[in-house]
């Protein structure tokens, strides 16, 4: 039992305990020619410059809003999902939905896009049949102000079928009998699934919640990366594509590596004050105690 889970400690080990040695990299100037050693160390000068950057408070500002956002519309939408599916009489009708919905996780981001396009696109489906009709066109692929909601509805889309899965688990631990008990003295299906269901999930949605405030300022990399050019820089841009660009593209390696270090330590508050959160509701969280 234990050796099989060496590869899982072994891909966190590498790819993530590792790299966070090169957080160094925030306080130097770094040089990637001459590697960690020879880079000079510049101390808080690189936190100072990137603090000064009015398109860095603006990617903050843009990760928070879709952070919210799918906060608000994406993170329930599982749980819903989830309780619509339970509440099928046949399990074939069941087993063919929970397939069907949990197929787009396995979708590339490229693929996704692509998809949305060929139906919301200037030349998509929409659009021609808008045309068709004497109706004005939609510009939602490139529209500033609606892609806040686009990128929501696409990681609804994609993604909810995972999150679904883990209800579904939760909710096959509940005891039937409660149910037909309920029934029996008069509970309708709104006040069995208010006592029964939404209790059941209790900890697994509080234990969810935690990791994603966690990971809020993560809103998607390679979405975003994606579309950042049909919408442009200051609607796009969030922390993820802003370390990419000063790090990689403009070989700012010390911005870069400073915009990711305060990410990482903003997360890591948001986990703390999180499980403390589920702590006082009485659950473990993440961590106990």
């Amino acid at each position: 039992m234990l050796a099989l889970m060496v590869p899982g400690l072994a891909f966190f080990l590498v790819f993530f305990y590792v790299p966070m040695l090169g957080n160094v990299i925030a306080f130097q100037d770094y040089q990637p020619f001459i590697g960690f050693q020879d880079s000079p160390f510049v101390g808080f000068a690189n936190l100072q410059e990137l603090f000064a950057d009015p398109a860095f408070w603006e990617a903050v500002r843009n990760t928070l809003v879709f952070a919210l956002l799918q906060l608000l519309l994406f993170f329930p939408a599982p749980l819903a999902l989830a309780l619509l599916v339970n509440s099928l009489i046949s399990g074939r009708t069941r087993r063919f939905v929970q397939s069907i919905v949990y197929l787009p996780h396995f979708i590339s981001w490229v693929l996704v896009v692509a998809l949305f396009q060929q139906v919301l696109g200037g030349a998509g489906l929409l659009n021609n049949f808008l045309r068709e009709h004497g109706m004005q066109p939609w510009d939602l692929m490139t529209n500033p102000d609606t892609f806040p909601l686009l990128i929501t509805g696409q990681a609804i889309w994609k993604d909810v079928g995972w999150g679904m899965i883990i209800y579904l688990a939760a909710l096959a631990s509940v005891d039937q009998s409660l149910y037909e008990s309920a029934a029996v003295d008069g509970a309708g299906r709104w006040r069995r699934m208010w006592h029964i269901t939404l209790p059941a999930v209790r900890s697994v949605t509080i234990l969810l919640l935690v990791l994603r405030l966690g990971d809020i300022l993560s809103v998607g990399f390679e979405q975003f990366l994606l579309q950042r050019d049909a919408v442009g820089a200051r609607a796009a841009e969030v922390l993820d594509t802003y370390v990419f660009y000063h790090g990689v593209v403009y070989g700012d390696w010390g911005i870069g590596a400073a915009a990711g270090l305060v990410k990482g330590v903003v997360g890591a508050l948001m986990i703390w004050g999180a499980n403390k959160v589920a702590h006082a509701f009485g659950e473990q969280g993440v961590y106990s105690k």
